[in-house]
């Protein structure tokens, strides 16, 4: 992660977003633009949260572990998207882990500086409202029936959302095969299973595996499969 000294890149952000409304005066010295590289963690699951973060651009993971170390995805974020605004809220630990998927810019505020200067600025706590409102609802149309789409969608929609940033533009054309027990992970199958939807996938002409790698050979075939793209 690196803190970019740049304010002129940070307030282009918060005009294309239309964000110069939602933070006061009083805040704009203390917000800073953050950059992560592809497959670098943003916020990991049970440390303790310092930073509300605003994705202005690129292309986020978030998902969960249980405690016996299992993993479960739960979505793919592109901008705009508050990260932290819960544990912010609820001053709480990170609920889940969240990763770079792209090259990935956000724009970070201290959470003792948002409690100083934005507590009683009706815009901010509106935005965050908003924001946290919508995952609710997301969650409540989306993520319980998650699990009871068959596994060859939720594999067609995580190819997709690991391959293409959040403007349809390729980051990687291939999965590495090494990760297949993880992918198994993130979307809730068996590895076993995970490999007999993979020899699907090929006999349907969608992905080839070839030289350790499951390359998409057929992308519109792969979104018609995944439907509204269920992690995203």
């Amino acid at each position: 992660m690196k803190e970019l000294k740049d304010r002129e890149m940070l307030e282009y952000y918060l005009k294309a977003h239309q964000l110069e409304s939602v933070f006061n005066e009083e805040i704009m010295p203390y917000l800073s633009l953050h950059h992560f590289e592809q497959g670098e963690l943003i916020l990991s699951q049970g440390e303790p949260s310092k930073y509300l973060y605003v994705l202005v651009k690129g292309k986020i993971k978030i998902y969960t572990t249980s405690a016996e170390g299992k993993t479960l995805i739960l979505s793919f974020k592109s901008p705009i998207e508050v990260i932290g605004d819960i544990e912010y809220v609820q001053e709480i630990d990170t609920i889940n882990t969240v990763e770079a998927v792209s090259s990935v810019y956000l724009i970070g505020v201290q959470h003792t500086m948002l409690r100083k200067f934005t507590n009683d600025y009706s815009p901010f706590l509106k935005f965050i409202l908003n924001i946290i409102t919508e995952k609710f609802y997301l969650k409540t149309n989306s993520m319980s029936f998650s699990l009871l789409y068959p596994v060859e969608v939720r594999l067609a929609s995580y190819l997709l959302s690991v391959t293409h940033d959040e403007n349809e533009s390729i980051l990687n054309s291939q999965l590495s095969t090494t990760s297949l027990t993880d992918t198994a992970n993130l979307i809730g199958t068996s590895y076993r299973h995970l490999n007999r939807v993979i020899r699907q996938l090929c006999s349907d002409g969608l992905v080839e595996r070839s030289n350790g790698f499951i390359l998409i050979k057929d992308k519109e075939g792969l979104k018609t499969l995944a439907g509204g793209n269920i992690y995203e």
